[in-house]
């Protein structure tokens, strides 16, 4: 049998990558193969990794959370089957861009919350509800999940909030009014807090 030495061959222009992986990621999603589709998107805040599952937006990670190490962790907290496959984030990726130019004040998006449990989950839960261009501090968002000592739990259950900018955290301060901790960073924090208030 003859086989040519193109087949094995590495393709090596862009195009062909592209359209190499794009069959992949069809292939992938037909046959039921596709557990976490991720992409990655230009922001105001720096690149931004988003990541679903069947169920919906599971992950929005930060440049500075090392998207490499995130999806890796995606891979052992959820399954191994992840693939960039920008087409499942299409309408995550059009929000978040309408929301940067503030022209979107809540996110329409079906989430999934199974990388947060217990409390974290609870808190991360009701942080949606505070409203586009308004604060609460740790405090007050412990006395609105029944909680009233539990401030530094909502600290934490923000600090490892999976869905920064959607889920928005960054709304929620120090007892002080200073902006306390962020995954994204202070910088980051302040520019969606400012982006909030000039609208």
């Amino acid at each position: 049998m003859n086989v040519s030495p193109d087949l094995f061959a590495s393709p090596s222009d862009a195009d062909t990558l592209s359209k190499l992986r794009h069959r992949l990621e069809l292939a992938a999603e037909a046959e039921g193969l596709l557990d976490v589709a991720y992409t990655t998107v230009d922001s105001p805040v720096g690149t931004l990794l988003l990541a679903a599952t069947r169920t919906g937006l599971v992950r929005v990670a930060y440049d500075i959370e090392d998207h490499d190490r995130v999806l890796d962790t995606l891979s052992q907290k959820i399954s191994p089957r992840v693939l960039r496959a920008p087409k499942r984030l299409d309408v995550a990726a059009r929000e978040l861009d309408e929301y940067f130019r503030g022209q979107r004040r809540v996110f329409d998006l079906p989430l999934d919350l199974s990388l947060s449990t217990g409390f974290r989950q609870l808190v991360q839960r009701h942080l949606p509800g505070i409203a586009y261009g308004q604060t609460r501090t740790y405090r007050q968002v412990a006395e609105l999940v029944g909680n009233p000592k539990a401030v530094r739990a909502v600290g934490t259950a923000c600090a490892t909030n999976p869905l920064p900018v959607v889920v928005p955290c960054h709304r929620v301060l120090r007892t002080d009014g200073t902006l306390g901790g962020y995954v994204g960073g202070p910088e980051a924090k302040t520019a969606l807090l400012t982006l909030e208030a000039a609208a």
